[in-house]
């Protein structure tokens, strides 16, 4: 009964979800390309060998994309006669599985979650089993992958304090889907003890896959090569900020520059920021927002060399975050000063970047407190106090050195979840 109130409201909805996606498709043209798939219509497949086994893999968006990188490596090893198909929920997610893995994986929305939409996917697709990154509950997804004998587990699970009041408002529902699921492989203990508490059964800890991204060394070198081109100017860097932050940012960095940045020895210009917002789609709207205020600004996409005066660069590209970290002298995590629960740490502090990060971190937890207990990080309250630490730790290189050394021992401390993911896979995988 429950699952069928569910399906009353997600036909319901239906029509709002239309709209949406015209609405987003005003300023991302990309949400009104694909609709047939979002209602379970799919056109022929674009893989050479369609006859394959196919592993479906459900990463929702841009950080689940970029953290399914060690498992589909895995994957690949152990079933090198299958075919990858991801599914995600927004265009960034579809456009970071194309730029990390292009033809080699099939990618497609996955449907709204209507009885017949998610049936005329598992039945074009036939996936010989199915994995959803992080905490993506579809109750009727679930449910018919076990009507038609489809392995489905949760890895890489995840879920907040938030996620779980929300979803104790739900109890049978929730219950039904956590326990439709053959197994989930849990980030920590105190993801597995949430998703315990709501009804879910073997649930392992495997670990935090993110920890296990490899930092790939041309990003390494193409930070270099900025930071080279910079004059050897201190840096720092606000990353994957989101809506609102920003104005907070522009605030904190009037101040810095205020203070007067000491130089290092060599250092040819004043401090720069490399700002870089989330979401592409409001890179424009951001950069209006800095010119606004008055700042001198340039852009990663105008490719052109950094001028002296300037005093913030819009990093509005794709796939260059490992380099923005590894040309910064500091990291500020984005999402983490408004509520937003922050995004990714774990990147930065591979990196050895070291690392800033504000009150709001659920999505992050136990990284983050991890983090800030060994040194690698250290935690603000609000856009004054990352001044604060900001020219503090910009004249501090001795503070920094230690804390980037913190964070990269951090990082490796905590790898070795994707092994223990597949092991939790592969035996009833097959």
């Amino acid at each position: 009964m429950a699952r069928f109130i569910y399906t009353l409201a997600v036909l319901a909805l239906l029509p709002w979800a239309v709209l949406h996606l015209l609405w987003r498709g005003r300023r991302q043209p990309e949400y009104l390309r694909h609709w047939g798939e979002r209602f379970g219509f799919f056109a022929a497949t674009n893989v050479q060998d369609s006859a394959a086994p196919t592993i479906w893999l459900h990463a929702v968006s841009v950080g689940e994309t970029r953290a399914a990188q060690p498992l589909v490596a895995a994957l690949r090893e152990h079933y090198p006669d299958h075919r990858i198909l991801f599914t995600h929920m927004t265009p960034t997610g579809r456009a970071t599985s194309e730029a990390l893995f292009g033809d080699s994986v099939e990618r497609i929305y996955l449907p709204y979650d209507t009885p017949w939409a998610v049936r005329r996917f598992l039945r074009h697709f036939r996936p010989e089993f199915g994995l959803i990154m992080e905490t993506e509950l579809w109750p009727n997804l679930i449910a018919t992958c076990r009507q038609e004998y489809i392995p489905l587990r949760l890895v890489n699970a995840r879920l907040s304090e938030r996620s779980e009041r929300r979803y104790a408002k739900f109890p049978a529902l929730t219950r039904g889907a956590l326990q439709g699921l053959t197994a989930i492989g849990a980030q920590s203990a105190s993801d597995a003890a949430r998703l315990e508490a709501l009804g879910a059964q073997r649930v392992i800890v495997t670990g935090n896959i993110k920890f296990d991204v490899a930092t790939p060394q041309q990003q390494i070198e193409l930070g270099r090569e900025f930071r080279a081109s910079w004059d050897n100017r201190p840096v720092w860097l606000a990353a994957s900020t989101r809506g609102g932050e920003e104005a907070l940012i522009l605030d904190a960095w009037k101040k810095v520059m205020r203070s007067g940045i000491p130089l290092r020895d060599g250092a040819g210009g004043a401090a720069l920021l490399v700002l870089v917002p989330r979401h592409p789609q409001r890179f424009d709207e951001v950069a209006r927002l800095v010119t606004e205020r008055g700042f001198r600004l340039q852009r990663r996409s105008e490719k052109t060399a950094i001028e002296p005066a300037t005093q913030i660069l819009i990093g509005d590209s794709m796939g260059e975050m490992f380099a923005w970290y590894a040309s910064a002298d500091i990291a500020f995590i984005g999402g983490s000063l408004l509520d937003f629960g922050s995004q990714n740490l774990i990147e930065a502090a591979a990196c050895g970047t070291p690392i800033l990060i504000g009150p709001s971190t659920r999505n992050f937890a136990e990284a983050a407190r991890e983090a800030i207990a060994c040194g690698a990080a250290r935690s603000i309250r609000d856009a004054d106090d990352l001044a604060t630490q900001v020219n503090s730790m910009l004249a501090d290189a001795g503070a920094r050195q230690a804390m980037g050394s913190a964070g990269q021992a951090f990082a490796e401390r905590h790898r070795g979840a994707t092994a223990r993911t597949l092991e939790m896979i592969t035996p009833a995988g097959r």
